[in-house]
């Protein structure tokens, strides 16, 4: 392993030659990249009605299935991995007592309103009017999938933080749950998760058994999630804090105070790339936060530049940034050098991670990035 290097330029491999050093002479990949996926469906198809149920049961694209949608007065729908759009699982209407018949069934609803089923990986959101009643719900399917985790296990030996984004559903939270088992199960971690939905870990007291030997931490309400954060690190001596959807600048000041504690950080951020988070000034700190600087007249005609430029302030809190494009189609930056480059308009060099037909890991290096594609 000390001729391999990342394809962030010379001065990347020099930097990250000596960690390369620092692993342990065994290792290896995982021994089986085959998905093995855990689903539970016939749970959140419980809170359905039952011609819905048994539609549903007897879909042979089951295994695809990701959210079922639930508004009054319309024909309930369902949406599948891979499909635009949905399909109506009938002609008749959502009526009010189906939904408040799933309501009594899944139970209290929490302040972001959502809610799930106990034991399961399910999550259920709520639609309400003006008045606060339910009209409207999205059963999302919660999945636990085995088998992601060989598109990233060498990352994971350097012991840096890692950020990813992506757009919703392309699976940015089942990465996490398999992370957290593999950094508390195999590398021996004491990694703590902070469960603001309870979407990593399930719902219920006692975690789903997805996350390994991760302990995790539940939030009140979302609006607290960065204060669980800090509280996480102060009292429980983490190695690793695993966080979903960074959305606000009090959690990104956060993850830049854990970080600068010596912590490895995981997280998710809303965006689907590195430009939309460049771009966010309230997420922009993740990166290393933007501001603008003033050059001299000298400086700007040796750079050939304009006078005024975006420079990147600060390192980033995040080593890695990773874009899930598709579940199986992911780009790698280092974060720094990704940063610095697309602020001077040039293209970075990144790393292509994808599955081929036969599902094996194929890491392309020194590819162009442009932002749209490679």
């Amino acid at each position: 392993m000390a001729g391999v290097c990342f394809p962030w330029g010379a001065e990347a491999c020099r930097l990250l030659f000596p960690i390369r050093r620092e692993l342990p002479v065994s290792f290896a990949l995982p021994k089986s990249s085959s998905m093995i996926v855990n689903d539970n469906l016939s749970a959140l198809l419980e809170i359905l009605p039952r011609d819905l149920r048994h539609r549903l049961l007897n879909d042979p694209r089951r295994n695809q299935l990701v959210e079922v949608i639930m508004d009054l007065g319309r024909p309930p729908e369902a949406r599948y991995l891979g499909e635009r759009g949905g399909q109506y699982l009938r002609n008749i209407e959502v009526s009010i007592e189906e939904l408040e018949d799933a309501q009594e069934l899944v139970g209290e609803f929490g302040a972001d309103n959502r809610a799930g089923i106990e034991g399961t990986l399910h999550r259920i959101s709520a639609i309400r009017n003006r008045k606060g009643f339910i009209v409207g719900l999205t059963c999302r399917v919660g999945r636990a999938v085995s088998g992601h985790i060989d598109m990233l296990y060498d990352l994971l030996h350097y012991g840096k933080s890692i950020l990813f984004v992506g757009r919703p559903g392309v699976g940015k939270t089942t990465v996490l749950r398999e992370m957290a088992r593999v950094l508390s199960d195999e590398f021996q971690k004491r990694v703590v998760i902070i469960d603001t939905s309870n979407e990593i870990g399930g719902d219920g007291d006692i975690p789903h058994s997805a996350i390994g030997g991760a302990r995790r931490m539940q939030v009140p309400k979302p609006s607290l999630q960065h204060k669980v954060m800090i509280e996480a690190v102060e009292n429980h001596m983490p190695q690793v804090i695993i966080v979903d959807e960074i959305g606000t600048e009090a959690e990104a000041l956060a993850c830049r105070s854990i970080a600068e504690r010596g912590v490895m950080l995981i997280g998710t951020a809303h965006g689907e790339q590195l430009q939309n988070i460049i771009k966010n000034p309230t997420l922009s700190d993740l990166i290393g936060g933007i501001e603008t600087v003033t050059l001299g007249d000298e400086e700007a005609r040796a750079r050939r530049s304009r006078k005024s430029i975006l420079e990147r302030k600060a390192p980033p809190t995040f080593y890695f940034l990773i874009e899930i494009r598709e579940r199986d189609y992911w780009i790698a930056h280092q974060t720094e050098k990704s940063v610095d480059m697309l602020l001077r308009g040039r293209n970075p060099m990144v790393e292509v991670r994808k599955r081929d037909e036969e599902f094996k890991l194929v890491i392309e290096r020194w590819k162009s990035y442009d932002g749209q594609g490679i």
